[in-house]
């Protein structure tokens, strides 16, 4: 039974990966301030014997050492999310994501866990044109979001060589599936697009919609997540991954494939029609990851590719939010 602290867990991300591995029981701490995270979202593991709620904020230091006093890992995922949050407020976003961060890190060290995996970011790829991309290849940060998560890995690199912390981190690209919150101003795409085609409503693209992503299925962030935390690889420790499948969509498409899917519910959705409107700030224009180094290092295999993951999140989306 391995004692695992997942940060943001009452999250999109963070309360998956507390199914995950409650399911393979292990003992599972969740701290969540419910900023973005909700508490239906881990109602059903309250009560669970090897599952503990504490509510505090990362922004805490006494908060985050005594969360850390016992447990073996860290899975790092709280974080305010959001490029256009982080452009409209980075104050906070920096307050959060980079000083909370380093708090977690310091309880960790002091805990002496025995690693600190943590949600890196594709955005670290800024400017970077190269396709697809590559860890060592990284650009100019494009919004505030982007350079706290840049700056997380660079303290994970320091924190690795200066105290001998092992950390591993994952590059999030676009996760999507169940549990994420389609609602309010920063919501992902594709819940946000799923909502909006159950309601009989037209999908707003942000441009012309041949921007792309590498749409990322929640199970293969999962795998990764283990992977990243139990490798016995030497070659495998401090550094960072990304997590993603290795293939991408236009938002075009990623509309065309919803409607796909949606209409096996209610055949009416695929006559509904996209609107498009302005280009936002900070995006990048095109996303494609590399996970070779992940499959050789860490023996990742993405699961699900996005047409497979969209179904899955899909018919979750028709049980839960119809």
């Amino acid at each position: 039974m391995n004692k695992i602290l997942i940060t943001g867990g009452a999250g999109f991300i963070g309360s998956n990966l507390c199914d995950h591995f409650i399911a393979k029981g292990d003992q599972v701490t969740c701290l969540d301030n419910f900023a973005t995270g909700f508490m239906h979202n881990i109602e059903h593991l309250m009560g669970h014997p090897n599952f503990t709620l504490m509510e505090g904020d990362i922004r805490d230091l006494e908060t985050c050492t005594k969360a850390c006093e016992g447990q073996d890992y860290v899975l790092h995922q709280a974080a305010l999310g959001s490029v256009p949050r982080s452009i409209n407020d980075p104050i906070t976003s920096n307050d959060v994501n980079v000083s909370g961060f380093l708090n977690m890190l310091v309880a960790a060290r002091d805990a002496k866990v025995k690693r600190f995996v943590y949600a890196a970011s594709s955005s670290t790829y800024g400017d970077s044109a190269s396709l697809p991309k590559v860890e060592d290849v990284i650009g100019k940060p494009l919004s505030p979001y982007a350079i706290t998560k840049y700056v997380n890995e660079l303290y994970a690199d320091v924190f690795s060589k200066t105290y001998g912390m092992e950390c591993i981190g994952l590059r999030y690209f676009n996760v999507f599936g169940r549990r994420q919150n389609p609602n309010g101003a920063y919501a992902a795409v594709i819940p946000k697009f799923v909502i909006q085609l159950m309601n009989h409503e037209s999908p707003v693209i942000n441009g012309t919609g041949d921007y792309s992503r590498d749409f990322t299925y929640i199970d293969n962030v999962l795998q990764m997540n283990e992977k990243a935390m139990l490798s016995d690889n030497p070659a495998a420790i401090n550094t960072v991954y990304n997590t993603a499948v290795g293939d991408r969509t236009t938002l075009n498409t990623l509309v065309a494939y919803l409607k796909e899917s949606l209409s096996a519910f209610d055949p009416e959705i695929k006559n509904i029609q996209t609107i498009h409107g302005a280009q936002r700030a900070g995006d990048i224009p095109h996303s494609l990851a590399s996970v070779e180094k992940a499959r050789t290092l860490l023996g990742y295999e993405p699961s699900h590719t996005i047409q497979n993951g969209l179904k899955e999140a899909v018919n979750w989306y028709w049980e839960h939010l119809r």
